[in-house]
């Protein structure tokens, strides 16, 4: 008769034997963006160094579509081995189970959380033929002219979105939200002045303040930027309870197992501290964010519930 430690061991052999045998075919990370989009560049950055600690090819897969909707239902339909994952956003992640109604699949419920990966680092930009100098001038504008003012963003839920609509509800500011479907036409946009502003990537934006046709008013993250040591947060222009982190995070569908789970939250850690990929990012404005899968989903619930009542707030998505 065997012991209970041979029985246990029967048991959680299948999972073992599992994890040895994994990955034992190419990888591929959906990407809910068009290639050369933010979270396709991060990924693209990161791919050789995960690759090579998994010892198997890995294929980013550009799925663009439904704000992220397409790329969510893809990798809930894959299978729970760890060959599928996802790069997404706080827009597909955190924020479209709050502004679309009927969707299948909920991103808190339906993966497993891998890890953080990176945070993006966005700029609060004016025209540089607009005479505000600072976060206050702006406020104090948008207040003598309610509803005239216009901010851009990649689109609804992104976010540079969301950080407008915090901007407004922060602040006591009225101003109109313009959605761009990326980045491209916004900064163009912006540039020949038919936005006031726009909380826009550093990547699209940085050449264009060191050229002097936009003006950097601040970060709008919690913590002051090293690509951008100077510019301040808007916190510390006096926009008390603001912050807005845009990030990105490693998903794998619902059932991932723990064994999986860590290894390839290994793989993504060597990743993110590779040297020449972290130069990479940071030529980009972006910065690594590892984390424990735990970790991972408790920012993931807690931005959810943040979101939640800004979006309400500013009836986003019941217009």
């Amino acid at each position: 008769m065997p012991t209970r430690r041979a029985a246990l061991a029967m048991t959680f052999l299948p999972f073992m034997a599992r994890a040895q045998e994994f990955p034992n075919r190419p990888l591929r990370i959906i990407v809910p963006a068009v290639a050369a989009g933010g979270s396709d560049t991060s990924t693209r950055i990161l791919i050789p160094r995960f690759s090579a600690e998994l010892g198997q090819p890995v294929i980013a897969d550009n799925r663009p579509g439904g704000s992220g909707t397409l790329a969510n239902d893809l990798l809930a339909q894959a299978p729970a081995d760890g060959h599928t994952l996802q790069m997404g956003t706080i827009g597909n992640l955190a924020v479209n189970p709050l502004i679309q109604r009927n969707l299948a699949v909920e991103p808190l419920r339906d993966f497993t959380h891998v890890s953080l990966a990176v945070q993006v680092t966005n700029l609060l930009v004016v025209p540089a033929d607009r005479p505000w100098r600072s976060v206050a001038e702006l406020v104090a504008a948008a207040k003598a002219r309610p509803g005239r003012l216009a901010y851009g963003s990649s689109g609804v839920g992104s976010a540079g979105h969301l950080a407008g609509a915090l901007l407004d509800q922060v602040a006591g500011i009225e101003s109109v939200h313009v959605p761009y479907r990326g980045g491209g036409q916004l900064i163009t946009d912006i540039l020949s002045g038919k936005l006031d502003f726009s909380f826009a990537t550093a990547a699209t934006t940085l050449e264009h303040v060191e050229t002097g046709r936009l003006r950097a008013l601040a970060v709008p993250s919690a913590e002051r930027s090293g690509l951008v040591p100077n510019l301040p947060t808007m916190a510390e222009t006096g926009v008390t309870g603001y912050a807005v982190l845009n990030w990105y995070a490693l998903v794998g569908p619902r059932g991932l197992p723990p064994s999986i789970t860590a290894r390839l939250n290994a793989a993504l850690r060597a990743a993110l501290s590779d040297p020449e990929a972290v130069r990479k990012l940071a030529a980009q404005g972006i910065e690594p964010l590892p984390s424990t899968p735990e970790e991972a989903t408790d920012f993931l619930r807690a931005e959810v519930a943040k979101w939640r009542a800004v979006v309400q707030a500013a009836r986003i998505g019941q217009d």
